[in-house]
């Protein structure tokens, strides 16, 4: 079982792990699609603009071709030159074009002027071996068509980046949201609410990955579920059988002649009997069937009777009395394992206070050991070798059941010296105890783990 609660604890551990700079999914999404969107925009407007202007020139290359060859069959019909804008013997024609001419070829040809707009050039050979050619520029209306196309292809590609992210946030928004959903829900499995299941937590008609994720974690907490059940009642089970030869060889015990050795056999007869009563106790907490009996005490006169009956060395001081609703043994168990934890690991004096709802317990030991102030009581384990040698490593882990059951915070920490780095020793150690201010209403099924004060 403590295996198993180890494992839980590193994935709570994991979980808590943030990193420094966190963005939403839908944000990322959004921002994916908005890039996508933008490039697909950028490369189709780009393709879109060339084969508009090479389709355009094409044409008017075509126009200015045919324009020529009207020019060259009227001179050679009538040995005059009778059509506009047509030259003869231009020495402003390319010298791509003059070759091409000077092999008895019709040709066009198509430059860049200085104001960046293409010249369209169109010549043919005649038969008294003049040269005819036409020189004109891109149209006015093909320049308005080019910026009226781009123009279009501007707002659409704005449109495409702003479609495409409203789409992402909208995508991203809902998948976030089930994501957000199943958070949530596994949070309250991690906290011991085992009748939480992701997948009814996440809802929803369509089915995707995020369903996949839910199933698994419910899988998974059942499993976990089922495998602390078990070790609870295998504990439980082998605690109870164990009652009956432990009190039988207690019984023997008492009946060995006086002496020493009696003695000793007695002192671990009875230490035994504890730990057997100890461990049901634990497995009674873990199983999450206690209920609490609640009744209303002062808390401040019901704390003073009871370490006065205990042991009247211990200090207890009131500083502010309060009525509270809560179960009187159970409050006992607690504060009296708390004062044993004190009294068997730490040094005197150990000193009581109660202000309101919280009781403190408070030794001039060595503190608690920095395992027992990250993870909490452990089973089974005492804390370091200043706070160990004595006891089985349950007091704690019963006193945090049993706060848990009163609906009641146990926390954990060091003294030490203001400003005085973690090196060096604590002054003592310091156990809390929130009392809740409405008595609880149900339980759940495992201790409730410290938080820092």
């Amino acid at each position: 079982m403590q295996v198993t609660r180890g494992i839980i604890g590193r994935l709570r551990s994991f979980g808590d792990k943030r990193p420094g700079i966190r963005t939403g999914l839908r944000w990322k999404l959004s921002a994916a699609i908005a890039l996508v969107g933008a490039l697909v925009a950028l490369a189709l407007s780009v393709v879109v603009h060339n084969a508009a202007r090479v389709s355009m020139l094409d044409n008017a290359r075509d126009l200015a071709d045919e324009r020529v060859l009207i020019a060259q069959r009227g001179y050679e019909a009538s040995g005059r030159l009778n059509f506009p804008n047509i030259k003869i013997d231009d020495m402003d024609l390319p010298a791509e074009l003059r070759e091409k001419v000077a092999e008895g070829r019709r040709a066009t040809f198509v430059s860049d002027s200085a104001g960046g707009e293409p010249d369209i050039w169109a010549a043919v050979p005649v038969k008294d071996g003049h040269v005819l050619s036409l020189h004109t520029g891109f149209t006015d209306r093909s320049t308005d068509i080019l910026k009226d196309l781009d123009q279009a292809l501007v707002i659409g590609s704005i449109a495409v980046v702003l479609g495409g992210s409203a789409l992402g946030v909208l995508i991203g928004g809902q998948l976030s949201r089930r994501l957000r959903k199943a958070a949530a829900a596994a949070n309250q499995v991690a906290r011991g609410e085992p009748d939480v299941r992701v997948r009814d937590a996440i809802g929803g008609v369509v089915q995707d990955e995020t369903d996949d994720l839910a199933r698994a974690v419910d899988a998974m907490a059942d499993a976990l579920q089922q495998r602390l059940e078990a070790e609870r009642r295998v504990t439980a089970d082998i605690a109870h059988e164990l009652r009956t030869p432990v009190t039988g060889l207690l019984t023997a015990a008492e009946l060995l002649p006086p002496g020493r050795p009696t003695e000793l056999v007695l002192d671990r007869a009875k230490a035994m009997r504890t730990l057997v009563e100890d461990v049901l106790e634990v497995a009674r907490l873990d199983g999450a069937s206690e209920r609490a009996e609640l009744q209303d005490i002062l808390l401040g006169d019901f704390v003073s009777r009871r370490v006065a009956a205990k042991d009247p060395g211990v200090v207890v001081r009131v500083v502010h009395e309060s009525e509270v609703t809560t179960d009187p043994r159970r409050l006992e168990r607690v504060l009296f394992n708390l004062l044993a934890n004190a009294a068997r690991h730490g040094r005197p004096p150990v000193e009581v206070t109660v202000e309101g709802r919280v009781i403190r317990v408070r030794d001039h030991g060595p503190g608690f050991p920095e395992n027992l102030l990250v993870e909490g009581p452990s089973r089974f384990r005492t804390g370091s070798s200043d706070r160990s040698g004595r006891g089985h490593g349950l007091g704690l882990t019963i006193a945090a059941g049993q706060a848990r059951v009163l609906g009641a915070r146990l926390t954990f920490r060091n003294v030490r010296p203001a400003g005085a780095p973690e090196h060096i020793p604590a002054e003592g150690a310091v156990a809390v105890l929130w009392l809740p201010e409405h008595a609880p209403t149900n339980t759940g099924s495992h201790p409730m783990l410290p938080t820092g004060q």
